[in-house]
């Protein structure tokens, strides 16, 4: 069963439990998703800003770009669970010989490196999400800003729970840490233009 399956009271209780999945990359990828609700409804709002036609264009892309997104970050919210399962299980392994210990660190580093490459992902579905909630904050409904400044700065916090997750995984010379850079300060400008402070 999926996590989303298990309702909003259920996962939060879930979340709260000393359980050590789900954890902040689940949460990170349901705020992405959440944010990515928003910014769809306020894109599919009939009313834009002025009743301009290109408004309404910018909106209809803005909508597909956040629906898009959050159907991944959906699907990530429970592969994440599964990746730091997977870390969990890999220290578990037997290591009494030089064979098994052997196998287990190479388990071990196979399941960081999935324990990484999930919230890059999470992190890029979120930017995605940022980047149409500023479209949508420009071009929708006035009476809907507070909905798409909701829904970006949702998906803010879920990029930056998602790359705290990249940097506990990874060692300084990694190369996710410079992509989880690009993503941190592409981000940073997208909130600048939201004005989300």
């Amino acid at each position: 069963m999926s996590l989303l399956d298990l309702g909003a009271r259920a996962l939060l209780d879930r979340l709260a439990s000393t359980d050590p999945t789900p954890g902040g990359g689940s949460a990170a990828a349901w705020a992405g998703a959440t944010g990515a609700a928003l910014v769809a409804m306020v894109g599919g709002m009939d009313k834009t800003r002025t009743g301009d036609a290109d408004e309404r264009k910018r909106l209809d892309q803005a909508r597909a770009r956040a629906e898009t997104a959050g159907a991944a970050l959906r699907s990530l919210v429970d592969e994440d669970a599964h990746a730091y399962d997977a870390v969990m299980a890999a220290y578990r392994l037997p290591k009494g010989t030089d064979d098994e210990k052997a196998a287990r660190k190479a388990a071990i580093q196979a399941a960081l490196e999935r324990a990484t490459e999930v919230p890059l992902r999470t992190a890029e579905g979120c930017l995605a999400v940022l980047e149409a909630a500023v479209q949508a904050a420009a071009d929708g409904n006035p009476n809907a800003l507070s909905d798409a400044l909701t829904g970006g700065a949702l998906a803010w916090a879920g990029l930056k729970g998602a790359l705290a997750n990249v940097r506990i995984n990874t060692k300084e010379e990694h190369p996710a840490r410079g992509r989880a850079r690009q993503l941190e300060s592409a981000a940073a400008d997208a909130l600048a233009r939201l004005g989300v402070d």
